[in-house]
């Protein structure tokens, strides 16, 4: 069943629970999603990535995504995920997805807000949800500049402008940062939960947590009590299909892609599976 975000997120706040988003970089992931979703009878939020499409462009994947959606048991949103480019989020309305991320973070404050009005404008009458994000995560968002040596609370979302800026736009969800990261964690993230406490107590929104791959159990059941309803996860979904792919190929047994695709793809199953038990509090 496809539907929007916003309709989506209707639900975890209904439940007191998170969606997850996990990224389809290719038709083994993209069933491995669908599948996870449907198991758990959960929603589920099947996203494209700008960053990823130069290994599935999103005039190719797109659809398929679109098309599962429409023949999940579950309900769907099919989103762009990091939209840095108003060329990719007009592809992505024209092609039909129900959920739109313009990522501006990495301008002024001026530029966000322009950025984000003109493609709530768009989107929204076309009856699509959009996401925008306030705040930077330490890593991963940069156009591949060397952040380590600043604090991670330099990125952080400042609840003082959330009011103004959500106001002024009319999003339908606000990514945050308030300790999590892009990629595969080397220490477990320190999450500073007053940040999402003071945003969401300024905005009323849905808040969403990008870098979820990694963060503990106990981190997300808080961060959810928060205000966080949708999560974002892939780095973690994507060791476990390549792990699974290597077994695969190390065996020896077959000389097939297809064969190593079908073990990836399975893998990924089992470790969203468990994912979207955990956003659920099951």
């Amino acid at each position: 069943m496809l539907v929007n975000l916003k309709e989506i997120l209707k639900i975890a706040e209904r439940d007191k629970t998170a969606i997850g988003m996990f990224n389809a970089t290719g038709f083994d992931s993209l069933q491995a999603v669908i599948g996870a979703a449907e198991a758990c009878n959960r929603p589920v939020i099947l996203a494209h990535a700008e960053v990823h499409n130069v290994y599935n462009d999103i005039s190719f994947v797109g659809p398929a995504m679109l098309a599962a959606a429409r023949n999940a048991k579950v309900p769907v949103c099919v989103h762009l995920d990091h939209g840095t480019s108003l060329d990719m989020v007009y592809k992505a309305l024209r092609i039909g997805f129900t959920s739109v991320m313009i990522d501006a973070s990495a301008c002024s404050y001026a530029e966000n807000l322009a950025l984000t009005q003109t493609v709530v404008t768009a989107a929204h009458a076309m009856g699509v949800s959009v996401e925008a994000e306030l705040g930077r995560l330490a890593t991963g968002e940069v156009g591949g500049k060397q952040t380590e040596t600043l604090c991670a609370e330099d990125f952080y979302t400042d609840p003082d402008e959330v009011k103004d800026f959500c106001a002024r736009t009319d999003v339908d969800a606000l990514a945050i940062a308030f300790g999590t990261a892009h990629g595969f964690y080397t220490a477990q993230p320190k999450l500073d939960l007053s940040v999402v406490e003071r945003v969401r107590e300024a905005t009323g929104l849905p808040l969403v947590m990008h870098g979820g791959s990694g963060v503990s159990d106990d981190g997300f059941r808080k961060a959810i009590a928060g205000g966080i309803r949708k999560i974002n996860y892939y780095s973690y979904m994507s060791k476990a299909g390549y792990e699974a792919a290597a077994r695969e190929i190390a065996t020896g047994k077959s000389k097939y892609l297809h064969d190593v695709e079908y073990a990836a793809m399975k893998a990924m199953q089992a470790d969203v599976e468990k994912a979207i038990r955990t956003f659920s509090g099951r």
